[in-house]
């Protein structure tokens, strides 16, 4: 099982409509993937290690996949229309990591 997790960095200048990206960007991806795709999980951030600080990213979400194979054929044939829509909900670029769930 592996986990895609897409980290959308903060900042002062960040903007992140979450109400948009829960409703309508990741069900978005839901649906184009399939049933590869296994679980989902959004985090928002809500501080830093210090007391007041901005939370080191503004959203993070987790997808899970059986393989990374099954995630590549699955996201990839709609990875451009993932990335269009992407400031209808922020002005920032998310990083992507792959991981494995051990």
């Amino acid at each position: 099982m592996i986990k895609v997790s897409v980290m959308y960095p903060n900042g002062p200048e960040t903007t992140f409509d979450v109400d948009y990206y829960k409703n309508s960007h990741l069900p978005m991806i839901a649906a184009a993937v399939g049933d590869a795709l296994k679980g989902i999980e959004l985090n928002i951030g809500l501080g830093g290690r210090i007391p007041g600080e901005l939370a080191p990213y503004v959203a993070i979400a987790h997808l899970t996949f059986d393989s990374v194979a099954s995630f590549q054929s699955s996201f990839g044939p709609h990875a451009a229309t993932f990335a269009e829509d992407i400031p209808n909900y922020t002005n920032v670029v998310g990083e992507l990591q792959i991981s494995e769930i051990v």
